[in-house]
């Protein structure tokens, strides 16, 4: 197996001191033989230097700013900028990876030459549980055209780092996604253009989702970062269930925002190309005031799933 050089990405706003120290940790103690570095990220807050974390040998660590525009796609793209690794892989700084994550990953990249990028299944804590959900064994362009595949966790990635290159063929994260809302998944519908993302069939990292998400709350982001996608990506007219998908996200954060208008129309768009999804029929309720849209936010977070 190669023991090649892994860097880890974490970006972070710095709010949250405790968690990020257990993510590094999680990464310094990883079982891959080979090298890896973790660069953390701040973006555009005071650094924390890390100091007091113990670095074992064949770990480095490096503590930066983030040198481009202020949010999660400046600083994961200061990242790629700044490591050093064949490989790079994104951690939240709230998130967890298990010790075999690495060596698992780049044992099935070595078996499926042909894949884009790795990822894994995942562990969701959520409301006192935790929820293992596997990712399907790979998942294609069409694949992340209909299905946002949630199971493909942005913290469970890993990528080649020429490929995120300005000069790679996938490039690095779109800064021009409005408040970088759903970089990630923008990024898997680029990198499956070139070939599959792969998964190791059982989960190799831990997310928290007992905490308020960055996005909670931000309505009008959601809203112009999913149109944005699908601007972006004319192909997804191509899979109704996909648009409907999309649509329905839009509805339900025009209901949270209190427009009726629009989460109505979106929401006519939405069941027109998917009587089944079920985000434009809890737009409807959200727009009449019947129930918050925090509460059924937080019915669903507890299956371990999002908007």
């Amino acid at each position: 197996m190669t023991t090649s050089q892994v860097s880890a990405v974490i970006a972070t706003i710095g709010s949250r001191p405790e968690l990020l120290r257990t993510a590094v940790r999680s990464i310094f103690e990883q079982d891959y033989a080979g090298p890896i570095e973790v660069i953390v990220v701040f973006d555009h807050v005071e650094i924390d230097s890390l100091s007091d974390l113990e670095i074992p040998s064949n770990r480095t660590l490096k503590t930066v700013l983030n040198n481009g525009p202020q949010g999660l796609a400046g600083g994961r793209n200061t990242g790629i900028s700044t490591a050093t690794g064949e490989f790079i892989g994104f951690c939240d700084d709230d998130d967890y990876w298990y010790p075999t994550k690495i060596r698992k990953q780049i044992e099935l990249w070595e078996k499926t030459p042909e894949a884009s990028a790795i990822s894994s299944g995942i562990t969701v804590r959520s409301g006192g549980q935790d929820i293992e959900r596997l990712a399907p064994a790979t998942a294609t362009f069409d694949d992340f055209l209909i299905s946002r595949i949630t199971e493909i966790h942005p913290s469970a990635m890993l990528y080649r780092r020429e490929d995120l290159l300005t000069s790679g063929k996938i490039g690095p994260v779109d800064e021009d996604l409005p408040a970088a809302y759903g970089e990630d998944y923008d990024l898997l519908l680029r990198a499956t253009r070139f070939g599959p993302v792969a998964s190791v069939p059982e989960a190799l990292i831990l997310v928290l989702w007992d905490r308020p998400s960055f996005f909670a709350g931000k309505w009008q982001s959601m809203i112009d970062g999913l149109t944005y996608m699908l601007r972006k990506f004319p192909e997804f007219e191509r899979h109704p269930k996909g648009v409907a998908r999309i649509a329905g996200q839009i509805a339900f954060a025009y209901a949270a925002l209190g427009n009726r208008e629009m989460a109505k129309a979106y929401a006519k768009s939405t069941l027109r190309r998917n009587p089944a999804q079920l985000r434009g029929w809890a737009a409807y309720v959200v727009s009449t005031g019947v129930i918050k849209p925090q509460t059924l936010l937080d019915l669903v977070n507890k299956t371990g799933r999002g908007l």
